[in-house]
Parts: structure tokens; C-alpha cells; sequence
């Protein structure tokens, strides 16, 4: 099994579940870089998103070092500040949007559709963080999933600000069975 240096926690193995969140936080900041590349997005937004990909470096960090209460004040960490930022921004562009009634398909626009992909990279990390949780529980920062849960519902509501002047396609229930012609 192959081994490698995982920053303040020293030595591990590849299949380490804390190494694990760590590099599915890389891949969510990937996906969210990947949106703002193509996205062409409002300098508003694009700014929005540049501060989530910077939280998902400072979350990556966090993972990389084992928590303690006493640390010291230069070990990077996922704070309440985090939280009230990337909530108070979910807030400000969620009241712009209507009301959902159902489900909405991921896509749209091109942009829209990067930013529903980013989304669920960001899913992933927040479960693989957990997993991490669960079995490193003294060393693992409570706040990270919390922030990547709250980052996944901005980016969700940035994928519908985006697609806004076309509206959100709604999933029909058994849509395309019942769309089919019948022979």
C-alpha cells in the first residue's frame, strides 16, 4: 500500500480518510475554477465564487493539520467567520430568486451547468469530510462540513441567479416515460 506525508499529521496511508476530504476539496476548488473560467460570470459572482475557491484552500489546510483548541494563531482554520460569511452570501442572491416548487434538472446555461457540476464536488467533499469525521473525530475541525455544506446551497443558488433570465427546468416525475410515444 503506498504512503505519503500529509502535512502536520505526518504519514499516511493513500486510502486515509483524512487525505481522502483533503483531495476532495481540491477537486471541489477545481470544479468551482473550472465554472469561473468558462462561467463569464458578473464580476459580483465572480468575486463569490473566487472567495469560496480561497475558503476551500483554508478548509483543505484545516484538514491537513490535526485539530486542537489551543492552536496556535497562524494554523489555518474554518472559523464562525467562515460560516457567517458564505451564509450571509447564500442569503443576499437565495432573496433574489423565486420561490422552488419541486426539483430543479442541473443545466441551463453553459455556466449554470459548471456551477451545478462544482456543486456537487463540493457534495462529495463535504461527505468525504465527514467520513474523516467519523473516524478522526478528536482531530477534525466541526466547522468544515458545516461550511461545505453552506458553500453547496450558495453555489446551487449562483447556478439559478445564472440561469434566471431562462428559468429553472422542473423535473417531471416519469417525464420522459410518459413523454415517449407509445407502440
Amino acid at each position: 500500500m503506498g504512503r505519503t506525508d500529509f502535512g502536520d499529521v505526518g504519514e499516511v496511508t493513500k486510502h486515509d480518510s483524512r487525505l481522502s476530504a483533503f483531495g476532495a476539496c481540491e477537486e471541489a476548488n477545481v470544479a468551482v475554477g473550472t465554472a469561473l473560467a468558462f462561467g463569464d460570470f458578473e464580476v459580483e459572482i465572480a468575486g463569490t465564487l473566487t472567495s469560496v475557491q480561497n475558503d476551500l484552500f483554508d478548509l483543505a489546510a484545516d484538514l491537513s493539520v490535526p485539530f486542537d483548541e489551543s492552536d496556535e494563531p497562524d494554523v489555518v482554520r474554518i472559523t464562525e467567520q467562515h460560516l457567517t460569511w458564505v451564509d450571509r452570501a447564500y442569503e443576499h442572491y437565495s432573496a433574489q430568486l423565486t420561490p422552488i416548487e419541486g426539483y430543479i434538472l442541473p443545466g441551463g446555461t453553459v455556466p449554470a451547468a459548471l456551477l451545478y457540476q462544482a456543486r456537487v464536488a463540493v457534495r462529495r467533499a463535504e461527505r468525504a469530510t465527514l467520513a474523516a469525521m467519523a473516524e478522526f473525530p478528536e482531530s477534525t475541525n466541526v466547522l468544515v462540513p458545516r461550511y461545505l455544506n453552506s458553500a453547496s446551497s450558495l453555489i446551487f443558488v449562483l447556478a439559478r441567479t445564472h440561469n434566471s433570465e431562462l428559468g429553472d427546468t422542473m423535473w417531471n416525475p416519469l417525464g420522459s416515460v410518459t413523454a415517449r410515444p407509445q407502440n
